[in-house]
């Protein structure tokens, strides 16, 4: 098989001139270590077929393509997407490197397995053929503006520049700043921006504020303190691109950002700061990477996460005093849901708790959001990073809206927030048997949930188990025909068979009294230690089937249950369900009982 390669556009590339999708082959790569795995650079060597060169660049969002061995040596690939940039060396002076920010396996290079034609390497400085640039049209010419063009000659140069915002800019990509340059310039959109902090020590006052920027190769933090913080805060606004210059750059202290960038920028007097008049269509926005509500318990505690919900209830604003700092601090516990019918509060802190309105249910969207775990269930709060998007433009937050409006709205959901409010205006707390009847869980109009730790006292054996439609979506109990048939009335059908299914009754206790509650199937089958089928099996060996209930009690288990008041006969009932059933942690257990003595003695918590 043969493989054409875009011949001679490595030279129009590295002169300064566009490609349209050139065709390359990676012939090699090395990895440049950054300050974490996550920021990481792979550089490449690539031939077009004619030439070869190592001055290309994978954007880190490609970095899995390295690393799994799709882009293995001699793959064939077509570049979709790219940018170029100068880089100053002071030994060797000025070079053009081409950032790949798009890729399109053609070939693998399992595939290949050799080198296409003899490719000569192009001048170490990047320096292309003189005429690479008019053989330019014999290759497909691009159709879009590239990003980059021309290295900056001066930091006047670069001024002069600036001072046109309409003009033609030449911008450096994001990627390829580091502390050695300082002739550059970005164009950068927005994506977060700070509230102004202020701070008092010994050696002074001062003020700051942060933003998060983007552009096609990668993002990175800026900060400005004290005048620059007055200057720029008022002018600067989310989403809007910029074209920014003259920042001092330095290593990023990754204990206060997850921005994927060794370096950040910090604002001076010189830093210029221009709105981008231009198309910045190219430019790409707020990206986010969300996890459903349902996975949140199970991530570690402060983890970093992207959520998105629907805003189900709100709490009033709460004024708390801060242990650390003494200040005052505003508060807003709200209660977001997903698809995955679970909720999670949100808490949201100052000038965002005090705006916020949830009177008309919107779609919550939060990048950067830290997971908290409070009395053993778990919470998302927002910080200085993180950003908060009120019913974004976006696929997720539209299916979303239509799945809430539909369906999530008139169901009851699961809350993984077990010491805040719980969802649609039920609690769901660690609570006590005794506890939980004396606040009346379950008298309301809606179901109270709430978690307690209990063990098996009586498990019934009578009517434990009944027979039910053998369909996977139907659980309804079936009518013995007496002809060898069984009749579902919901399905209207009859059936040879049938499965077992469990209807458990059990006794719980713990050391404050003791209550009936009812398991159905999976929590009837965690409590027995035995499938419904194979419980069914045992009816015919009555010591052996008694024998699996006798096994039950005395057993420990982290159950969650669901109080409501039922109807039954004209007499209203309490009815008590199982809804999940764990065996008992004592770690967790232990965990959780330590931070509810210190919570009780105001011992090491903060706000």
């Amino acid at each position: 098989m043969s493989y054409q390669l875009s011949e001679g556009s490595l030279a129009v590339i590295l002169a300064g001139g566009n490609v349209e999708d050139p065709v390359m082959q990676i012939l090699g790569h090395k990895k440049i270590a950054g300050t974490s795995a996550s920021s990481d650079r792979f550089r490449l060597l690539v031939s077009d077929g004619k030439h070869l060169n190592s001055f290309a660049m994978l954007a880190t969002q490609l970095n899995d393509k390295v690393t799994s061995g799709e882009l293995c040596d001699f793959t064939v690939i077509q570049i979709t997407r790219y940018i170029t940039s100068m880089v100053s060396n002071a030994d060797r002076g000025d070079k053009r490197v081409m950032v790949i920010l798009g890729v399109k396996v053609l070939a693998m290079g399992t595939e290949v397995g050799f080198k296409i034609g003899d490719p000569k390497p192009l001048s170490e400085s990047g320096e292309a053929d003189k005429n690479a640039v008019k053989q330019q049209q014999t290759i497909r010419p691009i159709q879009h503006k590239p990003t980059v063009n021309q290295p900056m000659n001066n930091v006047n140069n670069a001024s002069s520049v600036l001072a046109s915002p309409g003009g033609s800019v030449h911008t450096h990509p994001i990627s390829s700043l580091s502390p050695y340059q300082n002739k550059w310039v970005i164009k950068a959109r927005v994506t977060s921006k700070s509230p102004v902090r202020t701070w008092a020590n010994a050696r002074g006052e001062g003020k700051l504020f942060s933003m998060d920027l983007v552009d096609e190769s990668g993002e990175i933090r800026a900060t400005a303190f004290k005048e620059q913080c007055d200057k720029f805060y008022d002018i600067i606004e989310v989403n809007s691109v910029y074209l920014i210059s003259r920042c001092i750059l330095k290593t990023a202290n990754k204990k206060f950002t997850n921005i994927k960038n060794d370096y950040e920028m910090t604002f001076t007097n010189d830093t210029q700061v221009i709105p981008c008049n231009e198309d910045t269509s190219d430019i790409p926005t707020l990206t986010f990477d969300f996890t459903p509500i349902n996975k949140l318990s199970e991530m570690d505690t402060n983890s970093i996460v992207d959520v998105i919900g629907v805003c189900k209830s709100s709490s009033d604003v709460q004024t708390l005093i801060s242990r650390n700092t003494n200040r005052e601090l505003r508060k807003r516990d709200i209660t977001v849901v997903d698809q995955t019918n679970t909720g999670v509060v949100l808490s949201l802190w100052g000038s965002q708790a005090e705006e916020f309105d949830g009177s008309l249910q919107p779609v919550i969207a939060v990048k950067n959001g830290r997971i908290n775990e409070f009395g053993g269930g778990r919470s998302v709060s927002l910080m200085q990073s993180s950003v908060l998007q009120i019913n974004p433009d976006i696929t997720e937050a539209h299916k979303l809206r239509g799945w809430f409006d539909n369906v999530g709205s008139t169901q009851e959901q699961e809350s993984i927030s077990t010491r805040t409010g719980g969802v649609g205006g039920g609690t769901s707390n660690w609570m006590t048997l005794k506890e939980a009847q004396e606040n009346q869980l379950g008298c309301g109009d809606k179901p109270d949930y709430f978690s307690c730790t209990g063990t098996l006292l009586i498990v019934r054996s009578e009517n434990s188990l009944y027979k039910a439609c053998p369909t996977p979506e139907c659980n309804k109990k079936v009518i013995d025909q007496n002809n060898g048939m069984y009749r579902c009335e919901k399905c209207n059908r009859e059936y040879p068979n049938f499965k077992f299914r469990l209807l458990l009754s059990v006794s719980l206790g713990d050391f404050t009294g003791n209550q009936w509650i009812t398991c159905f199937q999976d929590v009837a089958e965690t409590l027995l230690g035995i499938s419904a089928q194979e419980l069914g099996d045992l009816l015919n060996d009555a010591r052996e089937f008694q024998q699996v209930f006798v096994n039950a009690v005395f057993k420990t288990y982290v159950f969650r249950l669901r109080a409501k008041m039922e109807n039954y006969n004209d007499e209203n009932r309490l009815k008590v369900t199982a809804v999940e059933a764990k065996p008992l942690n004592l770690k967790e257990h232990n965990r959780r009982l330590i931070t509810e003595i210190k919570e009780m003695a105001g011992v090491g918590s903060s706000a």
